[in-house]
């Protein structure tokens, strides 16, 4: 949904940021602005802007081109492997009764997706969906469930349910008693293994209430009544029990005033109505995406309704058919969520939703003024810095909450490591528009692959008239290209999308003369770019893309360099071999029957192949003995796929220093796709694919390549590149030394969702499922379904919740699926690609692409974002699953036995380190979830949410009761003053606990660390003559290679796990950061610096006990080693802030009190110079130290 900055619909004030599109006009400012525009070009202002920010406001087609997916060629797509057969329930939930409907203009919210008779569009039509009741099911700390029936007490005073055995004044709970509405399984009784699995997540929802913050559990039928009690719930806690006319006050809301002044816009007579298609129109403009049928079904609807059988349109119908066509229910929901007057967000609000939710760190209040002036449509909303219902839709619709990191839409990654380190996009057959039978050569596909970061194209050549080289593939004879032209384009592309090297596979079938000519053509076209130096044999890497930038390397057959004369014979690969016989070439030179072939291959043309010289691949041994770092082999794909299964160790070594290309097997006639996942695991560079075939394949690639600016490269996993290191790519458990990640995607709703193209079912219902998959390692492929949505499918809602491990993060991929469940066979409706490590946590907005690969305009997923452990934002480093793992249950990571005495002592010392490091790291995180979940949180929330929600517990408590977080020690303790509730009791053990675990690990990684590096290098040290001293011992063949493979292992083990523990590490200081952050933007922290700081105190010295209430002493603190060699950090001691909130008793069913002030500070002065110390770690790397 888009909107239009006119609530200043009188002035015609349009967004400037925005800008007027083709044909707009702009409107009057100053003094104008009083004056009503007459006659057609008012009506035509309002259209233009509306237009015009539609074309900016939502994801459209021009607007997703810059994302970095440009259009692909024409083709079929194989949904076989994409359709799944059954259905699934349709949602069904609450719909609107026009008997109890009250004429509101507030808050209006539509769950259209709902197949009743009865819509909630309003706060008061909630409540009154509350007062009649439902039935859920209640459930008991024994894990027993009861159906009974809840209802909301008219007067707004109780919620009681029946039948029950208790008295019916027992059954029923004073709604002044809730101290908060917890949506999904965050409680105790909800997560026991008895309950579980046997309802979903969405359907879930409890109430905490009373002074002992007792739960009462329920689960009610769909997720949409779920949203009606919680939303109605958490309103009722804020506000109290006003009636429902003093809740919905009848002075119009800033989005009725707006979407009235727009009205009055289009009203150029005065009338006090406007006509049907003039009033579609305008809702159209305002939303991009939705149907004309759709608005005008509305329209006649609520007419009906009232008794209007008239085409004009009253205002009042046009406010209200907006506020039910253009709200979102699930965005109304997580407004509420966050608005402390249900209205709007204020600047407050939106800092708290960006920082907490979305993950974005140093948030400031006038970076939210900024998000309000941009996306607000009310000018009352900007000026009073208010985000509407409107507003916050546009803003979760534009760029800046889209799914994908912006960061990766430049490049990003170390471009100073050797090109055999990288997945190099490349193309097959680049020449081709279709099959290899039937499709003809076009200059065309030069040029969109190239601008779609292509830096791999292969060119074939043979024989043309005139002595002139043409270009073609296969049998298409009849489209020949001339290969100057060939040149020329690709000298003109080459470098448009990317500045790093182009590699030219040359297939050359020509004569001795016509290979002079393109010698001679390609020295003259491409000048200074053909990279033509001899490689350094003294290295043994090849060079960086960042020392070739600008470079095109030649890929193809060399003479000997001992070769005096002007020709010479070598062997053709076995690509180029099996294009001879695709074509019927003669095959009477073939040589004992091996499949080589000689060729004739002039001197002028072997000189421009440098560091991409063409051999036959052997076997492994051979290449590792012989091979030179600038010769690269070809695998056809069947060969491919053997080595990866039969010798996957190995394959992974061998790509490690060597450049290799796998192409498609001959048998794809149909210029089909190999996936290039089964290629990628074995670390090879270049999986040359068909661009003119789209589908699952290709999106996989076009999506893989987007995350380092689309320029071509991608640097491979460490593990990958490595000199001594285990990686098996047929891998299907954990790696060591890898932190596995636990990505947690609840698929929200979708939004205008088309007809599949060259559907053949009649009219435009659609009934939309969603395949979420992962790609990757083996042990990471996975995937899951929702349900199919019957009714509203065009704008669906699904609210499910998946949950996927992912093992090897760095060569993960997400892809989302929408198809339409049908009868005959489910069509593809479109799909988005997106590699792991560009995820953006919290609510997120995907954009969907179309078969061919063009984004649908308006069309996209609302999904919810969260990585276990992994802070929002830009790029985290990894942070370990959180999963809560007893000692006796905890798996430790150990060395393994090599057969070689003295490596595997030294190994062997080794383990009581390892066993630290993992129990530190265990440690702490089953102390966070612990913490997390005490606090009604998944183990996906940050810390912030987890201080957050115990405030909220503050302001909704009835006793005089004060907790502050102390930050004036050096780690954040938290003291509570007053009568404290046994689950509050548990929260600041909980709490005490997170904090211990924290503290042993910062001050303990630092010597575990130093131990784990010092017997990584003593291993290798063995690393040269591992081999010798193997053969020594009497090792040979299969055990002296299992020796290697155990030494690889070994030295990655204790690599991985050092860098765990660093992380871990980082971790924990990050996390007593956002203690302190969240401690003073809540407004109960005590004694606070501006700017947090660990000092560590001297060896041997305790933690300080709190003050008033000392859950469990500390240990006596370890001794502080030296700091990690890694990141020296600033050092200086901000200033002091003192700053608390003592939370009295409130007064029953007090006005929400406002949000407290965020204390975020983007500079600090800094004290003194003191002493360097090197007992001394910040927890930010901003020098600011902002929080």
């Amino acid at each position: 949904m888009a909107g239009l900055h006119a609530s200043d619909a009188v002035s015609g004030h349009f967004p400037d940021a925005l800008g007027p599109g083709p044909g707009a006009t702009v409107g009057r400012t100053g003094d104008a602005a009083a004056r009503t525009p007459s006659g057609a070009r008012a009506y035509l202002e309002v259209s233009a802007a509306a237009q015009c920010y539609g074309a900016e406001g939502v994801y459209t087609n021009g607007r997703y081109r810059e994302l970095g997916s440009p259009r692909i060629g024409s083709g079929s797509r194989d949904h076989s492997a994409e359709r799944s057969q059954g259905g699934g329930n349709t949602p069904c939930g609450i719909m609107k009764d026009g008997s109890k409907q009250r004429q509101v203009r507030k808050k209006t919210v539509s769950f259209s997706s709902m197949p009743s008779d009865r819509k909630i569009n309003s706060t008061a039509a909630c409540m009154a969906f509350m007062m009649e009741g439902c039935e859920m099911k209640k459930v008991r700390s024994n894990s027993r469930m009861y159906n009974r029936y809840f209802l909301l007490d008219p007067d707004m005073h109780w919620l009681r349910w029946e039948p029950s055995k208790k008295d019916s004044e027992k059954a029923k709970l004073e709604i002044k008693s809730i101290k908060e509405v917890r949506l999904g399984k965050k409680t105790p009784v909800l997560r026991s293994n008895g309950l579980s699995d046997q309802f979903p997540e969405e359907c879930a929802f409890s109430i905490i209430y009373g002074d002992n913050y007792e739960s009462l559990d329920l689960v009610a039928s769909t997720a949409d009544v779920v949203s009606t009690w919680v939303m109605g719930l958490r309103y009722l806690v804020s506000y109290g029990r006003h009636p429902v006319d003093m809740v919905e006050p009848s002075q119009p809301s800033l989005r009725t005033s707006w979407i009235g002044s727009v009205f009055g816009l289009a009203d150029m007579e005065k009338e006090g109505h406007i006509d049907l298609f003039r009033a579609t129109q305008i809702i159209k403009g305002l939303n991009p995406g939705m149907k004309e049928s759709r608005i005008e079904l509305k329209f006649k609807e609520l007419q009906k309704a009232k008794d209007q059988y008239v085409q004009a349109i009253n205002m009042d119908t046009f406010v209200e058919a907006y506020c039910e066509l253009c709200t979102r229910p699930e965005i109304f929901f997580l407004l509420v969520q966050f608005s402390s007057n249900k209205e709007y967000l204020d600047s407050k609000d939106l800092m708290l939703f960006v920082e907490v939710e979305q993950g974005v760190e140093g948030v400031t209040e006038d970076m939210c003024r900024e998000i309000v002036q941009k996306f607000e449509p009310s000018a009352e909303g900007r000026e009073r810095a208010f985000l509407s219902i409107d507003g916050f839709t546009h803003y979760l619709l534009s760029p800046e909450c889209h799914i994908f990191d912006p960061q990766h839409k430049r490049v990003c990654q170390d471009m100073t490591q050797p090109l055999s380190h990288y997945y190099i996009n490349s193309s097959h057959n680049a020449s081709l528009l279709e099959d290899h039978f039937w499709g003809s050569s076009d200059i065309s596909s030069y040029i969109r692959a190239l601008r779609m970061g292509c830096r791999s194209i292969e060119v074939i050549v043979w024989d043309g008239p005139d002595n002139e080289p043409v270009v073609y593939v296969g049998s298409s004879v009849a489209s020949q290209l001339a290969f100057s032209k060939v040149l020329d384009i690709i000298n003109q592309y080459a470098f448009e999308s990317s500045e790093y090297p182009l590699i030219l596979c040359l297939v050359a079938h020509c004569c001795v003369p016509q290979q002079r000519v393109m010698a001679q053509h390609m020295k003259k076209i491409l000048g200074d770019k053909l990279y033509v130096e001899s490689p350094n044999k003294e290295e043994m890497y090849l060079p960086s893309p960042e020392r070739l930038k600008g470079k095109i390397l030649i890929k193809g057959k060399r003479l000997p360099p001992n070769c005096p004369d002007a020709e010479g014979d070598v062997t053709e690969e076995e690509e180029g071999l099996e294009m001879s016989r695709r074509v019927g070439a003669d095959e009477k030179d073939h040589l004992n029957g091996l499949g080589y072939k000689r060729l004739r291959l002039c001197k002028e043309l072997s000189d421009l192949v440098s560091l991409c010289k063409s051999v036959q691949f052997k076997d492994f041994d051979i290449s590792k003995r012989d091979q030179k770092y600038w010769e690269i082999c070809s695998f056809n794909e069947v060969d491919a796929n053997r080595f990866a299964n039969e010798f996957p160790e190995e394959f992974v070594c061998y790509n490690k220093r060597f450049l290799s290309r796998v192409y498609p097997t001959p048998m794809r006639i149909d210029a089909s796709n190999m996936n290039p996942q089964d290629f990628w695991k074995c670390g090879c560079q270049i999986v040359a694919m068909n661009y003119q075939t789209p589908g699952l394949m290709m999106d996989l690639n076009l999506g893989w390549f987007r995350q380092n600016g689309n320029c071509g490269y991608v640097l491979r996993p460490a593990i990958m590149r490595e000199e001594v290191s285990y990686f098996s790519a047929n891998a299907r458990d954990s790696l060591p030394g890898v932190s596995a990640q636990l990505l947690h995607i609840k698929v929200i709703s979708g939004q205008n969702l088309p007809k599949p193209r060259g559907s053949a079912a009649k009219g435009d219902v659609v009934e939309p499922y969603i395949y979420v998959e992962i790609h990757g390692i083996p042990a990471d492929c996975a995937e899951q379904r929702t349900k199919t949505v019957s009714q509203n499918g065009d704008n669906p809602i699904f609210d499910e919740s998946f949950e996927f491990q992912i093992n090897l993060p760095e060569l993960a991929v997400l892809r989302f699926v929408v198809l339409d469940d049908d009868y005959i066979g489910d069509e593809f409706i479109g799909q988005y690609t997106i590699p792991f490590e560009c995820l953006q946590p919290g609510y997120r907005h995907v954009p969907l692409q179309s078969l061919t690969g063009e984004f649908l305009p308006n069309t996209t997923l609302f999904v919810h974002v969260a990585i276990t452990n992994r802070r929002g934002g830009g790029k985290a480093h990894k942070r370990g699953l959180s999963v809560r793992k007893s000692r006796k249950a905890r798996e430790y990571t150990n060395t393994k036995t090599t057969g070689i005495k003295v490596v595997d002592e030294l190994f062997r010392a080794s383990t009581q380190p390892l066993r630290e490091a993992t129990d530190l790291r265990e440690n702490v995180q089953n102390a966070m979830v612990s913490f997390k979940e005490l606090c009604g949180l998944t183990p996906a929330a940050n810390m912030k949410q987890c201080i957050l929600t115990v405030s909220s517990w503050l302001m909704n408590s009835e006793r005089s009761l004060r907790v502050t977080v102390d930050l004036s020690e050096t780690y954040p303790t938290m003291e509570a003053q007053g009568p404290v509730p046994e689950l509050l009791r548990k929260v600041l053990n909980a709490y005490d606990m997170m904090i211990q675990t924290s503290r042993t690990l910062i001050e303990s990684a630092d010597v575990v660390y130093s131990k784990l590096t010092q017997a990584q290098r003593s291993g290798l040290d063995f690393h040269e003559d591992l081999h010798r001293i193997g053969a020594k011992e009497g090792l040979k063949g299969r055990k002296l290679q299992k020796a290697m493979e155990s030494y690889a292992w070994n030295i990655t083990v204790l690599k991985g796990q050092a860098d765990l523990l660093k992380h871990a590490k980082s971790e924990a200081l990050d996390t007593v950061r956002q203690i302190h952050c969240a401690a003073q933007s809540c407004g109960i922290s005590k004694n606070g610096a501006a700017s947090p700081q660990l000092q560590h105190p001297p060896p041997h010295s305790p933690l300080p006990p709190p003050p008033q209430i000392q859950i469990s002493p500390l240990p006596p603190a370890m001794s502080h080693p030296p700091p990690l060699p890694s990141n020296p950090p600033p050092q200086f001691a901000p200033p002091a802030l003192l700053l608390s909130q003592t939370v009295p008793k409130p007064p029953a069913y007090q006005q929400p009190p406002p949000l407290p002030q965020y204390h975020l500070q983007s500079q600090q002065q800094k004290a003194p110079a003191a002493p360097q110390d090197s007992h001394r770690e910040m927890l930010s790397s901003d020098p600011a130290g902002s929080c």
